[in-house]
């Protein structure tokens, strides 16, 4: 099988997710919103549950089923501080990479197109420096 199939399918399954969410109940994918929405409101949302609940399973069920490699997790100083600059960026930016740039780029919004390329240089950028540093 090609390396990149599971890749492809995965765009797919995403794609058709964010596709149902919108057309079903209305709703935009972004995970920063979901997730703050469920924390702060958890008996209004039901579906945000089932959807957080549906990436996580569906992540492990992958996983299991197609033995997917470990993973070596750095530091947790380290891992505490990068969650707490994603959090950090997805309140400046009004959303999360999923919702930017699947959700808002598919409903042809320019204020994700700007954060998206934002969230992609800043990455870009993240790797040249950890390059060099090594």
């Amino acid at each position: 099988m090609h390396p990149y199939i599971f890749s492809f399918a995965g765009g797919l399954l995403i794609g058709a997710a964010v596709w149902l969410l919108l057309t079903g109940l209305g709703r935009v994918a972004g995970i920063s919103g979901i997730m703050a929405a469920a924390i702060a409101q958890p008996r209004a949302g039901t579906w945000r549950i089932a959807f957080l609940a549906g990436l996580i399973g569906g992540g492990l069920l992958f996983a299991r089923l197609f033995n997917v490699p470990s993973v070596t997790v750095t530091s947790t100083p380290l891992l505490i501080v990068a969650g707490l600059l994603v959090g950090f960026g997805t309140v400046v930016s009004g959303g999360c990479t999923s919702g930017h740039g699947v959700c808002g780029l598919g409903r042809r919004s320019v204020r994700s197109l700007v954060a998206t390329l934002t969230f992609m240089i800043a990455g870009a950028v993240t790797v040249a420096v950890v390059r060099v540093m090594q």
